[in-house]
């Protein structure tokens, strides 16, 4: 099938518009951008995906390993995609999930407390079959290009069209555009696509299977695009309403379907709700109304700031992650907190920034900071995490001025989190904080801890941890919410449900019509499967650790993608002009690469000028992906059929994701351990004639 030059012939019924490459590196766009708006939009209509992305980004990678074992024996072309596309937008726009914090009470979900739509086990299995179903209409395609080009040159032409996809997405969340924009590009990549070269029947039916679903599409997106106070930031689907209450105007912000926060002037937010005085009340230095310097850590639309200039701040500077937020404070805060002199805004993550400033604070306050959502490709990991870490925690009490006070609130919902970060706030300071539980069901809590113990004034002492108490978080494991070092039982079930129906799919679907025929072809490649997972690992490890470097921003998450991508794309350039070394020298660079990453703590990273932490971080993170993808390119050059090679080692990234929440228990940097671990079975069963070449071979 492989000829000698590594081309095969190419699959019957493929005619298009565009060349071999061109249509290579349109479709691998396609699928990576098709990848990153499922995620995005799904998530910001179905609540529970706000807390399961990798939901989605799991049920892309079956469907894009799928696609690629359907390749060469598809007679038809993928018209599939657009219509699954179609069905899933009408389906979620028509039904959205609002859902509850679910009945395991091993992890905590700030969501709304009452469920609409249907129930979440018909709407996670259908999101996640339909996200399968639309990536591999674009893998499919991909596939095809492949059989038709040496191994190398598809593999580099895939990974530009990769990052191309990724930058398109990017540019549209930086320039806040809403999905129609999306639903656009996506129709216009499926026409060019799947349209053949002139002929007047096969056109025919292409426009009809491609144009009629994608128009619905964009239709739809155009009126939810347009819903009368929606906007879309790199982060939520906000939503925003105005009221009248007893004279007091109030704006109401939903993000993702969830009620987030309110614009309330300051004076009837801490008349309604007494607790968001309470961190004054408990401050020492306020307590002569001479109240400096003030942080504040998750402004939001910026009542928590007009609040700290009524009880007389001198200077805020005010912290928000999410510029959508931000804009909305600016726009319609009824006190005009971000017109005042006295704030500087930051849009930026809050550990981040306490990073990179050498301020002093009189009140550093984390101003209900839940994010309601995940960073992007590390399924435990929210906006917020490395925020309540006992590391975190340590930086703010740097930052705190003589006679400073370190305050948060929430609604908790939990007694056992409160006490958790009591204890975290007494573990760090040395001292007992003030504890005001104000909030009956919701738990809403005030945890305030001064400097010393004299800066503080509470009204009561705080009881102390109990025997179940969790120890303090982690930047090692920043899981604040998950009670104890374990998974939860809904995320071993749903990962359980995702591997058993991907082993029916791969069986059924990838086998054209043969039981099992899938699972055969990719036998003599187990090992590119175990490097796929791999590198999945390895690549949730990158967005982590640059998360604790950087910030949980969209923007550092986007550069890690990007970067990720870079350092397969150099290997694969290495490999393609050099005589590189064999693979068991790459083997022993990418474990020596992994070691090096387990040595070097991230406590020293971060106390690094942010330049070198930037080339330091960079060297440790893409050093062992670079080797593992030499080793990968080296392998897949020479083996006999590409599709089948290649689909194994996207399955197994789909693997890799779910062992991803093994870090819930070893924690991410444990997650190199288990790398090293597939990687060492890689090696082991690769064959010998590829760790041993002939002469000449690279």
């Amino acid at each position: 099938m492989v000829a000698s030059a590594g081309v095969a012939t190419a699959p019957p019924a493929v005619r298009s518009v565009l060349g071999v490459r061109p249509r290579l590196v349109l479709a691998s766009s396609l699928m990576l951008f098709v990848e990153l708006a499922l995620i995005r939009w799904t998530g910001s209509n179905v609540v529970h995906l706000s807390y399961f992305s990798n939901f989605v980004l799991l049920g892309s990678f079956l469907g894009i390993g799928l696609g690629f074992l359907r390749a060469e024996r598809a007679r038809y072309r993928p018209f599939y995609s657009p219509i699954a596309l179609a069905v899933l937008v009408l389906f979620v726009l028509a039904f959205p999930v609002t859902v509850d914090r679910g009945q395991d009470d091993t992890v905590i979900y700030f969501t709304s407390l009452t469920t609409t739509g249907p129930p979440t086990w018909l709407v996670l299995p259908i999101v996640f079959l339909a996200a399968a179903v639309i990536t591999a209409g674009p893998a499919e395609l991909v596939g095809r290009c492949f059989t038709e080009l040496p191994r190398l040159t598809a593999y580099r032409f895939d990974l530009i069209g990769s990052l191309i996809g990724i930058a398109a997405f990017t540019g549209l969340s930086f320039l806040g555009a809403p999905p129609v924009w999306w639903g656009v590009i996506v129709a216009v990549a499926f026409a060019v696509l799947l349209v053949p070269a002139p002929d007047r029947t096969a056109v025919l039916v292409a426009v009809v299977l491609v144009g009629v679903p994608s128009a619905l599409v964009v239709a739809a997106l155009w009126t939810e695009s347009e819903t009368p106070g929606a906007r879309w930031s790199p982060y939520y689907k906000i939503q925003t309403g105005s009221r009248d209450v007893n004279g007091v105007p109030i704006v109401d912000i939903a993000a993702n379907g969830v009620p987030h926060q309110q614009a309330i002037p300051a004076e009837a937010r801490v008349a309604f709700e007494p607790q968001y005085g309470l961190p004054y009340e408990r401050s020492s230095p306020t307590q002569g109304g001479d109240l400096g310097n003030v942080l504040v850590i998750g402004a939001g639309s910026g009542t928590d700031v007009a609040i700290a200039l009524r009880n007389g701040a001198q200077h805020v500077d005010a912290v928000e992650i999410d510029p959508g937020l931000l804009q909305i404070g600016r726009e319609q805060h009824p006190d005009r907190p971000y017109d005042d002199p006295r704030v500087d805004l930051h849009i930026d993550d809050g550990r981040a920034f306490l990073s990179r400033t050498d301020a002093r604070y009189d009140l550093i306050l984390f101003a209900l900071p839940d994010s309601l959502t995940l960073v992007q490709g590390a399924s435990s990991l929210r906006l917020e995490s490395y925020l309540f870490t006992e590391e975190a925690f340590a930086s703010a009490r740097e930052h705190l001025a003589p006679g400073g006070v370190l305050s948060m609130y929430n609604y908790y919902r939990e007694g056992w989190l409160i006490d958790r970060l009591a204890l975290t706030a007494q573990t760090v300071f040395g001292h007992a904080p003030c504890v005001d539980v104000v909030g009956g069901e919701l738990g809403q809590a005030v945890v305030t801890v001064g400097l010393t113990s004299a800066d503080q004034s509470c009204a009561a002492a705080w009881g102390g941890p109990s025997a179940d108490t969790p120890a303090p978080a982690t930047d090692q494991r920043p899981f604040l919410y998950l009670f104890g070092a374990t998974i939860p039982a809904l995320y071993l079930v749903t990962i359980g449900l995702i591997l058993l129906v991907s082993v029916v799919a791969v069986a059924v679907v990838g086998g054209a019509g043969n039981i099992g025929g899938s699972y055969r072809r990719m036998r003599p490649y187990t090992d590119l499967f175990l490097l796929g997972a791999g590198f999945l690992l390895l690549q949730t490890k990158s967005i982590a650790g640059f998360a604790l470097l950087f910030g949980t921003t969209w923007v550092v998450n986007a550069i890690v993608f990007a970067g990720v991508l870079l350092a397969v794309l150099a290997a694969v350039e290495v490999t393609r002009r050099f005589r590189t070394p064999p693979l068991p020298v790459m083997y022993g660079v990418l474990f020596a690469g992994l070691l090096l990453s387990w040595l070097v703590p991230e406590a020293w990273l971060l106390a690094m000028p942010v330049p070198l932490r930037a080339v330091t971080a960079v060297v440790l993170a893409f050093l062992p992906i670079f080797a593992a993808n030499v080793v990968f390119a080296k392998r897949f050059t020479e083996t006999a059929d590409g599709t089948a090679a290649f689909g194994a080692n996207l399955l197994g990234a789909m693997v890799g994701g779910c062992l991803e929440y093994l870090a819930l228990l070893v924690g991410f940097p444990g997650l190199l351990l288990v790398a090293a671990l597939l990687y060492a079975g890689a090696f082991a069963l690769a064959p010998r004639a590829a760790l041993v070449p002939s002469p000449g071979l690279r």
